[in-house]
C-alpha cells in the first residue's frame, strides 16, 4: 500500500449505538483536500465511545476489535510510565491503554509497513491530538535480538508494561487470500511465543508486566516461553456465553516474579442469547474499567 502524502482526519463520527458498542465506522477523509485525492480502502473507527479513533484498511489486513480492547484492559488502573505494544497493527490496543491512562506513554511496534503506516496516520488524526504526544511508532520485527533490536529503538529494560497480540493461528489453519491479513493472523515459526516473550523480557524493567491475548491452544507455548523469565502468571479464559468453551485466553505475568500461578474466573462476551455485549465486557471494551490482576505489582519508578 503506497503511503499517501496527505494528512487524514475525521469530519464526522456518528454516536455509537447499541450495536456498535463504542465503535462506529466513518469514512476517512482529508481535511481541506478534495475528497477525490483521499486514498480509498480505509475507514476511521471510533473506540471507547469516541475517545480515540483508528485508521484501518477497510478490505485488507487485520481490523482491530474486541481482542485489542481486552488486551488494553489488562494494563492496571493508575498505570504510568512506558508501554510497548508488540505487533501493534494500526495501534488499537496501545492507544486504548493510553486513552484510559493519561500518564502512560506508548510505543507501537509493527513489522508490516502498511500497518505501521496506518498507525502513523492514526496519530495524525485531529481526533487523536490528545494522544499523539504520548505515542510513537517503531517499524520493526519484534523478534530482533541484541544490538539489532536496540538499533531500531527497543532498548533494554526501558518499559514498565508490554502487551502483545501475536499471530496465533496455526499454519495448518485455512489461510486467507489477503497477504496482509495472513501476516497478522498466522504463525510463521514454531517458537513464535518464545521469540516474542524473549523480546518482552529484554525490554521490560525488572518487575514489569507482560500481557498476551491468544487462543487457548497456545497456552502451553506461552508458558514455555515465559519459563523462568516471568512469574505470578494469571490466566483468564474468555468465553462467548455461559457454558461455552473459551475462545481466547488473557495471560499476564511479572518479570522476575516467583509468585504462584492463578487461573482466574472467566470473562463472558455475552450474557444472553443476543449479540449485545455483557455489562462486564462493555465496560472492559470501552475503557471504563481494567481487568485488574489479583497479585499486586510494584509501581513504575
Amino acid at each position: 500500500m503506497p503511503e499517501p502524502e496527505i494528512s487524514i482526519g475525521v469530519v464526522q463520527t456518528p454516536a455509537s449505538g447499541q450495536g456498535g458498542e463504542g465503535r462506529a465506522t466513518v469514512v476517512a477523509t482529508s481535511a481541506g483536500i478534495d475528497p477525490g485525492q483521499v486514498p480509498t480502502g480505509f475507514t476511521v473507527d471510533a473506540f471507547h465511545n469516541g475517545a480515540f479513533h483508528l485508521l484501518q484498511p477497510s478490505g485488507a489486513g487485520h481490523r482491530a476489535g474486541i481482542d485489542a480492547m481486552l488486551l488494553a484492559a489488562t494494563v492496571p488502573e493508575a498505570a504510568r510510565g512506558s508501554l510497548a505494544d508488540l505487533g501493534a497493527g494500526a495501534g488499537a490496543a496501545g492507544l486504548a491503554a493510553a486513552s484510559r491512562l493519561t500518564d502512560l506513554e506508548v510505543v507501537l511496534v509493527e513489522r508490516a509497513t502498511a500497518m505501521a503506516h496506518c498507525a502513523r496516520a492514526t496519530l495524525e488524526l485531529a481526533a487523536n491530538a490528545h494522544l499523539a504526544a504520548r505515542a510513537r511508532v517503531i517499524e520493526a520485527d519484534v523478534t530482533l535480538r541484541g544490538a539489532q533490536r536496540r538499533a531500531v529503538g527497543l532498548a533494554d529494560e526501558a518499559h514498565d508494561y508490554v502487551i502483545m497480540n501475536p499471530p496465533f493461528n496455526s499454519g495448518r489453519d485455512r489461510k486467507t487470500p489477503d497477504p496482509l491479513k495472513a501476516e497478522a493472523h498466522a504463525m510463521e515459526i514454531e517458537d513464535l511465543f518464545e521469540r516474542w516473550l524473549r523480546t518482552a523480557n529484554a525490554i521490560l524493567k525488572p518487575g514489569g508486566q507482560v500481557s498476551i491475548i491468544a487462543r487457548p491452544e497456545s497456552l502451553g507455548d506461552i508458558l514455555m516461553g515465559m519459563g523462568k523469565r516471568f512469574g505470578g502468571i494469571e490466566i483468564t479464559p474468555v468465553r462467548p456465553r455461559l457454558g461455552d468453551d473459551a475462545i481466547r485466553i488473557l495471560v499476564t505475568a511479572i518479570k522476575g516474579s516467583r509468585a504462584r500461578m492463578l487461573l482466574r474466573d472467566r470473562i463472558l462476551l455475552h450474557d444472553g442469547p443476543g449479540h449485545a455485549l455483557s455489562p462486564q465486557m462493555s465496560d472492559l471494551s470501552n475503557g471504563r474499567v481494567a481487568w485488574t490482576r489479583r497479585s499486586k505489582i510494584r509501581p513504575p519508578r
